[in-house]
């Protein structure tokens, strides 16, 4: 079976950090751009992040850059987000996803592309 499972969503403090991880399972990861992508409550979806599959290009949304980080262990078969300074507003369902091209889009919203997602995990941000 194909599939991408996310992992690491929690409940964590402002200011603190958590490291998502999206695994795949029936393919293999390295030939496709993952990308990361949030909804919020009551909120569209939106994108976050996205890596090419060499790992050498990547992209984030405005509201995150700087604070996040996208990485892939292709040998692992998994890709990661490190989300550091997190903040309230970054409260949402994280779902990662597999863009059949190998290059990111030019924009992280950008999901015309995408051929598998995961079931997503929360993260909540609160005191």
């Amino acid at each position: 079976q194909l599939q991408l499972v996310e992992s690491g969503g929690a409940l964590v403090q402002p200011g603190g950090s958590l490291r998502l991880s999206c695994a795949a399972s029936g393919f293999r990861l390295t030939y496709y751009a993952i990308g990361w992508f949030r909804q919020a409550p009551g909120k569209e979806r939106e994108g976050v992040s996205c890596i090419s599959s060499s790992g050498g290009s990547t992209n984030y949304a405005d509201s995150v850059k700087g604070r996040f980080t996208i990485s892939r262990d292709n040998a692992k078969n998994t890709v990661y987000l490190q989300m550091n300074s997190l903040k309230y507003e970054d409260t949402a369902v994280y779902y990662c996803a597999a863009d059949y091209r190998s290059r990111c889009a030019a924009t992280v919203d950008t999901s015309d592309g995408i051929i598998y997602w995961g079931k997503g995990t929360l993260v909540t941000v609160s005191s």
